[in-house]
């Protein structure tokens, strides 16, 4: 069991953020076949060709660990809201320390894996390439579809802030994963190992993670952050959307742009997200989506600097119907 003893300090800097790197690390496991990935089928299908060309040996030696992951790939909390190549940076400007320490982390105790020795021998030089190969499998692997896992990131925060007004950190944690204890003064991880950890008023950082599913990704060692990557709510049919596509009898009625935003409506997103991923332009986007509205057929809210916008119970039901 992992400990978390928390101080009033850390329970006042519990906070919850989506990570570029968390998802890109965790996606690692699906695509190689080490976690279940018929919940991922259609991103498997879409995404296995476009990495053909990446050798990602080092990286997934890093990440792909029956039990750990090197810890500097996980980036710190203050950077997790300012984008990829922001966290990117901070893995390439990591010292030669930190990176033989996540090396000895993710062999725990064995052999040092061939492919490993020269990011262990001389970090300085080989860190660039790694880099360069998180940057090329970003690319093609999670970039594409980034506006919609960070669309599942806001509904699950969404969630459970709501449940922190209504009940407090207690309600928060009740169902956050099967593994999570919260007693108010700890946080119990039930894993295999046993280890107690006082955060000394860094707080937690709580992320939600759609590749995670279905475990619980603890990180503990100083001087990182704790953390725990988890599996938001509504995963299950986080790729529903884009494997079914608009229905034809809807795209013949409400025109095949109006339909494919209601297809993808099933998550909250902003405007720019939906102008990404149907590749418009946001003024369109944005014409269409004041129609929908006025049809009753599309929501739209504020959700800090976002608008975020999500159909309705009766696009829903116009969906079901046309297929």
């Amino acid at each position: 069991m992992i400990e978390l003893m928390l101080g009033s300090a850390d329970l006042a800097r519990i906070r919850f953020a989506g990570s570029h790197l968390e998802e890109l690390v965790n996606s690692l496991d699906v695509l190689t076949g080490l976690r279940a990935g018929a919940m991922h089928r259609s991103w498997i299908t879409a995404t296995s060709p476009r990495v053909r060309g990446i050798d990602m040996a080092t990286l997934t030696a890093l990440t792909c660990g029956s039990r750990f992951m090197a810890d500097f790939l996980a980036p710190p909390i203050d950077l997790v809201p300012c984008g990829f190549d922001v966290e990117l940076e901070w893995v390439r400007a990591q010292p030669d320390e930190a990176i033989r320490s996540g090396i000895d982390e993710v062999r725990d105790g064995g052999p040092l894996p061939p492919v490993l020795r020269p990011l262990y021998e001389n970090p300085s030089a080989a860190l660039g390439t790694l880099t360069d190969t998180l940057r090329a499998y970003w690319r093609a692997a999670i970039e594409p579809v980034w506006p919609r896992l960070s669309a599942v990131h806001q509904a699950d925060i969404g969630y459970r802030m709501s449940h922190l007004v209504a009940g407090g950190f207690m309600r928060v944690f009740e169902n956050l994963h099967p593994e999570v204890e919260f007693t108010g003064d700890r946080l119990l991880v039930h894993k295999s190992h046993h280890h107690a950890v006082r955060p000394a008023g860094d707080g937690l950082l709580l992320l939600p993670t759609v590749f995670a599913w279905p475990r619980l990704c603890v990180s503990y060692n100083p001087p990182y952050q704790p953390s725990l990557a988890y599996a938001p709510r509504g995963i299950g049919h986080v790729w529903a959307s884009t494997e079914q596509g608009p229905a034809q009898p809807l795209g013949e009625l409400l025109g095949r742009n109006r339909a494919s935003l209601l297809a993808h409506l099933d998550l909250p997103l902003s405007t720019s997200q939906l102008a990404s991923y149907l590749d418009m332009t946001a003024p369109a986007v944005s014409q269409h989506l004041a129609i929908l509205r006025r049809c009753q057929l599309v929501t739209s809210r504020r959700d800090g600097r976002w608008v975020l916008h999500q159909r309705t119970d009766l696009a829903t039901s116009l969906l079901n119907a046309a297929h």
